[in-house]
């Protein structure tokens, strides 16, 4: 150019996709055997996200921020409980575990987070292998015999996670899901 200043080289900008979810990681007392368990069946998603719930997904939350989160939840009621069946196949050679409990207090606290009484109904479940991964060696029904009689796990917060491309996940924020006392009759007086 004519008065010496270059103009800046121009760069090439790649589009990296950013998933963000809302999750209930499995608790460490009945999340060792799935973890096992998910190692044989399916290392690359055990990699990525530890044993977990997806609460609500990236298509509903919009611009949700942990702040946001928090105060939603602010008045939620305490831990929430979910039964889990056998597991059973899904997909190619997907493997997961389907909530046969406590589907209506997860419905209900979709509807804190998501903030609509009117929230889609989503089908709690623990995936032990996604089909979008290779198929492991080790994926088998019969890998997963141990958690044939079911399984029962207590929640006790919620995490904001988020994913950029195939990286694994990172947790943004945790949210613990609180006891509330009983009101004390008069306390909203003084």
């Amino acid at each position: 150019m004519a008065d010496g200043h270059r103009l800046p080289a121009t760069r090439d900008f790649t589009i990296v996709p950013v998933r963000v979810q809302v999750s209930l990681f499995a608790p460490p007392h009945g999340g060792a055997d799935l973890e096992a368990i998910r190692d044989i069946v399916d290392p690359v998603q055990r990699r990525l996200i530890p044993a977990h719930v997806t609460l609500c997904r990236e298509d509903e939350l919009g611009a949700i921020s942990l702040h946001i989160l928090q105060r939603r939840l602010r008045h939620a009621s305490g831990p929430l409980t979910l039964q889990f069946g056998p597991p059973a196949r899904f997909g190619e050679h997907g493997i997961l575990m389907p909530c046969i409990g406590g589907t209506d207090d997860f419905q209900a606290l979709r509807e804190v987070v998501l903030d609509d009484r009117h929230a889609r109904p989503h089908a709690p479940h623990l995936t032990l292998a996604h089909p979008r991964n290779p198929k492991a060696p080790g994926n088998d029904l019969s890998a997963t015999v141990a958690l044939r009689a079911g399984l029962s796990l207590t929640f006790e917060a919620v995490h904001l996670i988020e994913q950029v491309d195939s990286d694994p996940w990172v947790v943004c924020g945790t949210v613990p899901l609180r006891r509330h006392a009983p009101a004390t009759p008069g306390a909203d007086r003084r």
